[in-house]
């Protein structure tokens, strides 16, 4: 095993099938999200429409994100499920699988991580 990443709790992800006011549409994924920015705890609700392409794992079970300094070093040797790329601008993120469970990694440009 490598050296330990220092990980940054960021927000912990929970799909649901129900609309939330004052969701936000994320267009290249065909997914909504709400709430980690406003929750105490970075609780953030994930809605998926039919078509999106996201890993199914991703879509049905709670994730937890974690902040890195540097993403290409988080996904070494992992399961990557999903690949680095850019949802919003000034962020970097990317998905492992680990036993079982998916995995965030969010790298923001100017954090420390």
């Amino acid at each position: 095993m490598g050296k330990p990443l220092k990980l940054k709790y960021h927000h912990l992800g929970i799909p649901t099938s129900k609309p939330i006011e004052g969701e936000v549409y994320l267009k290249d994924y065909k997914c909504f999200h709400y709430g980690f920015e406003k929750s105490e705890y970075g609780i953030e609700w994930m809605r998926y429409e039919p078509g999106c392409n996201l890993p199914e794992i991703v879509k049905t079970i709670p994730h937890v994100a974690f902040e890195v300094a540097d993403i290409n070093e988080a996904i070494k040797g992992k399961k990557v499920i999903i690949e680095p790329n850019s949802p919003s601008e000034g962020n970097i993120v990317a998905f492992i699988e680990e036993n079982g469970v998916p995995i965030e990694f969010i790298q923001i440009a100017g954090s420390p991580g």
